[in-house]
């Protein structure tokens, strides 16, 4: 029997040529970016950003295969320093031998390595000596450090369609590899699938074998449904869309409903959904919906995760659900998000106001012989650590008063105090006979 019968389904229907890539168009389209990149003949360093099972790992051999380059493979869950270090050694010798070839060094989910780990890539991306393709099911901006993000292009590749599934599936039924499925079963199996290749053939793979030992003709729902059991049925969403539920479960946190939030939470659990993106998605509840209404809230999150870190499921499950609960019953003010957009688009539209003279930082006898600093009052050295009638902002901006605190729990007394303070600030400016009271933008 050939070696090739003996590789798993996914090695063998992997891509050859961009042309057999499934998916990914937006990306791999003519006159699209990474088409574009493959054909300019220079590799450059990248980020592949998307969920299991798209071709990250295909798409970083393909360059590899373009380029004639040498193609050096690292996971980040099993390599460490010595595994970099390694790689650079290959890459020196590809470099400097009789034949000298590039090299592309693939970090496979790259969010598991350290600050200071990925830092390690850093001088060696910049000499040139490899270029680097990053994958990750993690969002770059907060999971890959800076410094290496800078240097590298970030695509984003999406999850497969149920026709980009379909296709999977007539590759594997045109070599022989999987026995026919009837209409009703398929659908069921692309469901289960969820936009992941590796996941489809894997699970083509088993039924394959079991279709085989029951010399099966046809693949049918109900044997499906026998096979995969109760597998199938946590995986299949029947037409329900995965952010369609997590909107579900966010507008009943925003809406105060704990029975609903926990309905929601628990059909997410129980459809295969990561609990980390539920815990990933309650921080942002927190600080969105809740805000300084309850502070404890968004800590409260952060114990959450950090306890289900910990523990893992289905233990850890209870320190999210008890964290729903809270956030369903918390009060609720959105004031600080809506303050946030409001600075960032005026800060986008504004132009750039010189920053007033007393609040410049003076750290040299230059900068204060120019007037930095000067006449600044410090706040602590004032009645009640306030300095009633003083102005923080560009002169000749007007009070933009971005930050409106709701009438409900703490955000209720920070609404008082706020109200106090612009008293005593207008109280001290006609006072002072200077009248400079900034008005409401």
């Amino acid at each position: 029997m050939s070696a090739t019968l003996h590789q798993p389904l996914a090695e063998r229907l992997r891509p050859r040529t961009l042309g057999e890539v499934v998916g990914q168009q937006h990306l791999l389209g003519e006159g699209m970016p990474l088409r574009l990149a493959f054909e300019s003949g220079r590799p450059h360093s990248c980020i592949l950003w998307g969920p299991p099972g798209v071709g990250k790992t295909t798409i970083a051999r393909l360059m590899a295969n373009a380029f004639d380059a040498q193609f050096i493979a690292i996971s980040a869950v099993l390599g460490g320093v010595k595994e970099i270090r390694e790689a650079v050694e290959q890459a020196q010798h590809a470099r400097d031998g009789l034949a000298p070839q590039s090299t592309i060094v693939f970090v496979d989910e790259v969010h598991r390595f350290n600050k200071s780990q990925q830092d390690a890539f850093l001088p060696h991306v910049e000499s040139g000596l490899f270029t680097f393709i990053g994958a990750t099911t993690e969002n770059p901006s907060f999971e890959v450090n800076s410094a290496l993000l800078s240097r590298a292009a970030v695509y984003v590749l999406q999850p497969l369609t149920s026709d980009d599934l379909r296709r999977i599936v007539e590759r594997a039924q045109a070599i022989g590899a999987v026995p026919s499925i009837d209409e009703e079963a398929l659908e069921k199996l692309l469901g289960y699938a969820d936009g992941d290749a590796r996941r489809l053939l894997n699970t083509l793979e088993t039924l394959a074998m079991a279709a085989q030992q029951e010399k099966l003709p046809v693949v049918t729902a109900d044997w499906l449904l026998r096979v995969l059991g109760e597998r199938l049925r946590r995986y299949d969403k029947g037409g329900e869309q995965f952010y369609d539920t997590i909107s579900a479960l966010h507008k009943s946190v925003r809406g105060s409903d704990p029975d609903a939030a926990l309905y929601w939470m628990m059909r997410m659990i129980d459809g295969g959904v990561d609990p980390m993106y539920i815990a990933r998605r309650m921080i942002r509840m927190a600080a969105e919906d809740i805000g300084l209404a309850d502070p404890r809230a968004l800590r409260l999150a952060l114990d959450a995760t950090e306890t289900y870190e910990r523990l893992g499921s289905p233990e850890g499950e209870l320190a999210l659900a008890e964290c729903i609960v809270y956030l369903a019953v918390a009060p609720k003010s959105n004031a600080v998000y809506k303050a946030y957009n409001a600075a960032k688009a005026w800060v986008k539209k504004d132009g750039t106001r010189p920053i007033p003279l007393h609040l410049r930082n003076a750290p040299t006898k230059l900068m204060k012989s120019l007037d930095y600093g000067k006449a600044y009052r410090y706040a602590h050295d004032e009645p009640d650590a306030f300095a009633a009638g003083e102005n923080y902002l560009p002169e000749g901006m007007p009070a933009p008063h971005f930050y409106q605190p709701v009438p409900r729990g703490l955000e209720l007394k920070i609404g008082e105090k706020l109200a106090d303070l612009q008293r005593r600030n207008v109280a001290a400016r006609r006072q002072a006979g200077t009248d400079e009271v900034p008005e409401k933008g």
